[in-house]
């Protein structure tokens, strides 16, 4: 999973200008609503809406959001309908892409992905197109400063885990199967170690190069996805570089 670098991805998340982080916190509301919508609204008993909830506080999402988020998403602050979708689709130089959705407009949203993928030269394609080329695993980004991939592999390994990524200053991804998510979690909070980012996500089993202009090409589409408010997730098989 070399190259994968999922800490790329959250770093670059977290370079984004404040007009950009008001996009994020929209992303974490739909989340927000579609957790307390498939689980209820307690985070004790909704360990999708507990996650989603610590995402929202290491983005710095105000509680007062987060709260008033819940509250429209169980009904008392009005209604509201989203639902889940996931589109697929191929970018400069036959990249994969795949992309989480949640919407209240799906044929906005197909209209707009498409059109994003149709202007980098890719395209919009059916399901099961490019799955094949990912697959779905537990993420889970560690910050251990002063600590070495065999320390962090042995953590990993104890809960379960099937892979560390090394991805330099100090930053560990880990990787696991579905299941294992909060066990890795809580294994590397139990070691005193800062959990960046725990997730399950499409990891691609393969990675590709694209060339100068097709990468300028691939970035500048990246930007444009993780820009539109109903695109929840984005990923790829390209290598970063």
């Amino acid at each position: 999973m070399s190259g994968h670098s999922k800490w790329a991805t959250i770093k670059r998340d977290k370079a984004k200008t404040d007009a950009a982080r008001g996009n994020v916190f929209t992303k974490i509301g739909r989340e927000i609503a579609i957790a307390v919508k498939n689980g209820g609204p307690d985070p004790a008993n909704n360990p999708r809406l507990a996650t989603v909830i610590a995402k929202a506080r290491s983005n710095n999402m105000p509680n007062d959001n987060i709260q008033r988020s819940i509250k429209k998403a169980s009904g008392e602050l009005g209604t509201v309908n989203y639902e889940e979708l996931t589109y697929e689709g191929y970018g400069p130089g036959g990249s994969a892409v795949i992309c989480d959705i949640v919407t209240d407009n799906k044929n906005r949203t197909s209209s707009d992905i498409r059109h994003i993928l149709d202007k980098a030269g890719g395209s919009l394609a059916g399901p099961g197109s490019v799955a094949f080329l990912f697959s779905r695993k537990a993420v889970v980004v560690v910050n251990a400063p002063g600590k070495t991939e065999d320390e962090i592999t042995m953590l990993a390994l104890d809960a379960d885990a099937d892979d560390v990524e090394d991805d330099g200053d100090g930053i560990f991804t880990i990787y696991g199967a579905v299941s294992t998510l909060q066990t890795i979690k809580a294994a590397a909070e139990g070691a005193g170690l800062k959990v960046e980012s725990a997730e399950i996500e499409q990891v691609p089993t393969d990675l590709i190069k694209l060339e100068d202009n097709k990468y300028e090409s691939f970035l500048k589409m990246l930007d444009n996805l993780e820009e539109n408010d109903d695109v929840q997730n984005v990923y790829h098989n390209v290598e970063m570089h």
